[in-house]
């Protein structure tokens, strides 16, 4: 787990430029998701760096919440999809990197736009009985904001997969307890999500996602989950801005830059382990 863990840290070093670089972006939510993305690309996810649009015969993933597009880009890249170096390029004009996904801008890894919150769910339900369709065994993996489920959207979509018995998708909610106006209980309290996605019908599992043995583990089992008839979901306890102190817990750190301080404080506190771009 090593090197997963080396890989997290130099995500997060590249989250933290990013969003400084742009003095725009959202490194809190990114941040915390760094080691569930490490995993995921470099351990879990079957899938091939040259990219087709289709998918066949490898797995998919889905970036619901697509405002924590830095972690993601920097998965993307440290994986193969594209130069790390245009990492430097993140929101600015003509840009891949634009701060929510885009496809039109042809970035390779990238399947959906996303950020409209709460219509991610839906489009991977969509991939994951296309691939029953066509046989493809492969699976279908998506992430999530625990406040993302405010939008109603999301219940109706969790309903039908268990109706529809969408058994080859991983559907991942971030349950940070942040988002951008507050808490999520003072916002919306969401009650027990672990519970609501029992009550709708899906296998749910529980995982530290700041703990990278934990992390594998966890999707390893959700992984033999798939073919038995239910979607599965695991609820994904994260530190918001994890790794960087004066970030963690904070949900102003939801969508701020840092100036240039503070960036040299994170920075000292994130190892550089693959070589900055």
């Amino acid at each position: 787990m090593a090197d997963l863990k080396a890989i997290a840290s130099q995500i997060r070093r590249d989250i933290v430029r990013m969003v400084h670089g742009a003095q725009s972006g959202h490194p809190g939510g990114s941040l915390g998701c760094a080691d569930f993305f490490a995993a995921l690309y470099f351990k879990v996810l079957q899938h091939d760096p040259k990219f087709n649009m289709d998918a066949k015969s490898e797995d998919v993933f889905f970036l619901s919440n697509g405002h924590i597009s830095p972690v993601f880009y920097s998965a993307l890249a440290r994986s193969g999809y594209f130069d790390v170096k245009e990492l430097a390029t993140f929101r600015k004009i003509n840009s891949r990197l634009q701060g929510h996904p885009t496809t039109h801008e042809h970035l390779p890894g990238i399947r959906v736009a996303s950020g409209s919150l709460g219509q991610g769910m839906s489009v991977a339900i969509g991939a994951a009985l296309s691939k029953k369709l066509n046989n493809d065994k492969n699976i279908v993996f998506s992430l999530h904001g625990d406040g993302e489920l405010d939008e109603g959207q999301n219940w109706e979509a969790i309903m039908f997969a268990a109706a529809h018995k969408v058994d080859n998708l991983i559907s991942t909610v971030d349950w940070n307890g942040q988002q951008i106006d507050g808490t999520t209980k003072a916002v919306m309290d969401l009650g027990n999500i672990h519970a609501k996605f029992e009550a709708f019908g899906w296998t749910t599992l529980e995982m530290n996602g700041n703990d990278m043995d934990e992390v594998i583990a966890t999707l390893d089992k959700a992984k033999s989950l798939v073919g038995q008839g239910k979607p599965i979901a695991i609820m994904m306890h994260t530190i918001m801005g994890k790794g960087v102190d004066f970030m963690e817990n904070d949900h102003h750190w939801h969508g701020i830059a840092p100036n240039d301080e503070q960036l040299q404080k994170a920075l000292s506190q994130l190892p550089e382990t693959l070589g900055d771009y």
